[in-house]
């Protein structure tokens, strides 16, 4: 069932902390997120020599420090600007990003070098930064579900076919994970966030898929 104007404008606007302005703080680093592959692709090796690490290992020390914290923050119910209130008792959908972010990264294969070696992981990240803020938007607004699928595997598809021509993406990858990019967004549950299936989704997609490629 569709929700109603009121339940999703009270679920996304006035129970996020700070309000109107907490929302687009929330959508703003969504969207932000979208540099972590290149950060991670193209600068990784620079970044992580400073820790004296491997990209790989700055990686999971990243996500590791996220998550004792985020377990700090559970403990003592904090919750900060953007987040929403049922957060100060749950795990939240910023260490669910991340945990998503960090596997994809870790896990996805690697072709080349620079930003070519992320035609599956980058495609997958963006998915998830740049789609699940244009589909939360247009559930908010419309409450059209059926549109923001609609709309929501068109903008997966531009930014699959884009990784396509800019990074050398398998076009049968791109037909098929794209939709799985859409799906991740689509469970309603609270034992999970759709920061991390959008992302795990298409990843384990990817996975199955990768011996045939």
């Amino acid at each position: 069932m569709v929700e109603t104007t009121t339940e999703v404008f009270v679920d996304h606007v006035e129970h996020s902390i700070g309000g109107f302005g907490g929302h687009a703080f929330r959508r703003a680093t969504h969207v932000t997120m979208a540099i972590i592959p290149y950060l991670y692709y193209v600068h990784g090796n620079d970044i992580s020599s400073y820790f004296q690490l491997a990209p790989n290992q700055f990686v999971s020390l990243v996500c590791i420090s996220i998550l004792i914290i985020e377990a700090l923050r559970l403990r003592f119910g904090i919750v900060i600007i953007g987040q929403r209130e049922y957060e100060s008792y749950q795990i939240s959908a910023l260490a669910w990003g991340a945990l998503a972010v960090s596997l994809a990264l870790l896990i996805a294969p690697q072709k080349g070098e620079l930003m070519e070696a992320g035609l599956y992981g980058a495609p997958i990240i963006f998915g998830m930064t740049i789609v699940d803020p244009v589909m939360g938007e247009i559930k908010r607004i419309k409450q059209d579900l059926r549109l923001a699928i609609g709309i929501g595997l068109l903008v997966s598809y531009v930014v699959w076919l884009s990784c396509y021509y800019w990074l050398g993406t398998d076009l049968i990858v791109v037909a098929l994970l794209a939709p799985l990019t859409v799906a991740g967004e689509l469970p309603k549950t609270k034992a999970i966030d759709d920061n991390a299936t959008m992302i795990l989704f298409p990843l384990a997609g990817l996975i199955l898929m990768f011996p045939f490629l």
